[in-house]
């Protein structure tokens, strides 16, 4: 399995439109097996996102498409900034 970790800041009073956007997406998105949100005790407007996907392949036909660059657009629009991202091959547990 494949994905990654993004670190990011969410507007303040947008977090609810940012879980609206995060629910659509497990339904459209092919190849993807989870997502989860970590919100930060220190700073909850810090936000950890983890997307896995079933491959490598997956992962970068998601990435360079289309409809990932306008949903990307779209969360990026809640965000202070853009996230900071690290892609990277799911070691453990092992498959």
């Amino acid at each position: 399995m494949y994905g990654t970790v993004a670190r990011m800041r969410v507007k303040p009073g947008a977090l609810e439109e940012l879980w609206r956007l995060a629910a659509e997406e497990e339904t459209q998105i092919a190849g993807m097996v989870a997502q989860y949100v970590y919100r930060m005790d220190a700073d909850p407007g810090e936000l950890y996102l983890v997307v896995i996907f079933t491959s490598r392949e997956a992962y970068r036909a998601n990435a360079e498409s289309p409809e990932q660059h306008a949903r990307y657009e779209q969360m990026l629009r809640l965000l202070e900034g853009p996230p900071e991202w690290h892609d990277g091959e799911l070691v453990f547990p092992p498959d």
